[in-house]
């Protein structure tokens, strides 16, 4: 979980459901996969934190001045951007580390808004547990079943995917069209 929270591309879709088998074969305890899993991704989002943290948002701020066309970002988009994170903050922190696609990067703009480290450990931790849960029972549920993890959470992962890539694509048509 540590990995995947660095590497975002290694799914937790998998691992944790495939600890609640083994936790249904009775090779590992439910608390030990659960401990295991919010540790792991709790110290994998930590170097997300402190990288937005470190870089600061002057820095940030210049880079897209300079380069952010390329990526359609403005200033503008910043400072919308921290009013929203300002203004719903800790919920954005622990809805994020629910959702895929977004479970790792929820850590940066955490980090730059200067979010209070233990605010953002309470909140992650919190999300993170969610998750691991939810995908360690369904794995334990499942048992020699396990595998129907990815056709059940396939749709759902796909939808979020989907719906991310249209927004986005809307946004981009919108800030060219401009």
């Amino acid at each position: 979980m540590l990995l995947e929270n660095i590497i975002p591309p290694i799914p937790s879709e998998v691992i944790m459901p495939l600890a609640g088998f083994t936790i249904a074969e009775g090779k590992l305890s439910f608390i030990g996969v659960i401990l295991s899993g919010v540790v792991g991704s709790i110290l994998g989002a930590l170097p997300w934190y402190y990288l937005g943290k470190n870089w600061g948002e002057k820095k940030l701020r210049k880079w897209i001045e300079w380069r952010g066309q390329w990526l359609t970002l403005s200033v503008e988009d910043l400072e919308r951007s921290q009013e929203w994170f300002n203004r719903y903050g800790n919920w954005v922190v622990l809805l994020g580390r629910v959702i895929p696609g977004i479970r790792t990067y929820i850590s940066i703009p955490a980090g730059l808004e200067n979010m209070q480290l233990f605010s953002f450990l309470v909140y992650s931790t919190v999300g993170t547990t969610l998750w691991i849960s939810f995908l360690t029972i369904i794995g334990y549920w499942l048992g020699d079943n396990y595998t129907l993890v990815k056709q059940f959470l396939s749709p759902i992962s796909t939808l979020v995917i989907v719906i991310l890539l249209i927004t986005f694509c809307i946004w981009f048509y919108t800030r060219k069209k401009r």
